[in-house]
Formats: C-alpha cells, structure tokens, sequence
C-alpha cells in the first residue's frame, strides 16, 4: 500500500482498519471507507451497487469478475479495493458510453455468444482490452486473449467469432 493511504485510515469500534480510498469507476470518483480485506468485487457490488462484475469462483480462476483496471482486464476477486485508489476501473456497466449498447455486446448478442450470462461481463470486458491493443486479432489471439475466462455454457466458438465480428473481420470461416 502507499504511504498516501497509511495516513488515511481509522480504527473503528470493534477494533477493524478502515481505510478511505478515491477510486475511478466508469468514469465517477467514488469515495469511501473500506475495511483493509474488501476486495474490489465486493466494493463494486456492495457499496457502488454495480452488479455486472460477477463473483464467481473468488481464486482468480474463473474471470466472471473480469473488470479493466486503467485498461487491463484484471480479476477483481484478487484485488483489495484500497489497491485500486487512483485507479481508473471500467465495469460492464461502464462499456457503453451511450443510448447503445457497445459494438461487442451487440456482436455477442447477434452471435448468440451468450447463454446463461454469467461469464458474459467478464468476457466482454477481456475481450474489449484485446481489442483496444489489438484491433484485428487473429483467432488465436481471441482465444488467448480470452484464455483467463471460464465460459460453461458454450464451447467458445460463438464468442470467438463475436470478437471477431467486432473487430470487423469476416467470421464465416470459423
């Protein structure tokens, strides 16, 4: 932790360390008293109410929790929230910016890469990194790129080929 949060902390009543953390999230500053063990999940659930960030397996196997992390796709189950101070975190609820529904949920709609929706936020928001730094993935680059997300409803190909599809490639021959 920094030396920045050590000197914003209390002690409170039952003898928990709380500390108060500035973080980023779609866009909002929220600030807040956290216990020292919150993860982010639970922050982002929990105190901001922003539901999309799954809990899934809370070991970092899964990535139903997948969240970008100043643009990175990062398991939030793995991260205190008073790691994320000054951090700049974006949620499924953050993706679309508008009235619309983001290019990569459309695709994952249009390609019926999604059945039960559990796994759904968590590989939109992998596959939404890939595609920031790297706008014309190969297939291999999907599934690698998409490799840290347990999906155990489909066989993957209807993802990969939705990512694919957002990235304006042609998707037939998959």
């Amino acid at each position: 932790m920094s030396s920045m949060l050590s000197e914003k902390f209390l002690i409170d009543n039952d003898g928990i360390q709380r500390f108060l953390v500035t973080i980023n999230v779609n866009g909002i500053d929220y600030t807040r008293m956290v216990k020292a063990n919150t993860v982010l999940v639970n922050f982002l659930r929990d105190e901001l109410d922003l539901t999309g960030t799954k809990r899934g397996c809370e070991m970092g196997d899964c990535g139903s929790c997948t969240v970008l992390v100043d643009g990175k796709p990062m398991n939030s189950c793995l991260m205190l929230a008073v790691e994320a101070e000054g951090k700049q975190i974006i949620t499924i609820e953050g993706v679309s910016t508008s009235e619309n529904l983001d290019v990569l949920q459309e695709k994952f709609l249009e390609y019926g890469a999604i059945q039960c929706g559990y796994c759904s936020a968590g590989m939109i928001l992998s596959a939404k990194a890939l595609l920031t730094r790297n706008p014309h993935p190969t297939y291999e680059e999907v599934q690698e790129g998409i490799s840290g997300n347990i999906c155990r409803c489909t066989g993957y190909v209807n993802i990969i080929r939705a990512i694919l599809a957002a990235s304006g490639q042609e998707v037939e021959n998959y």
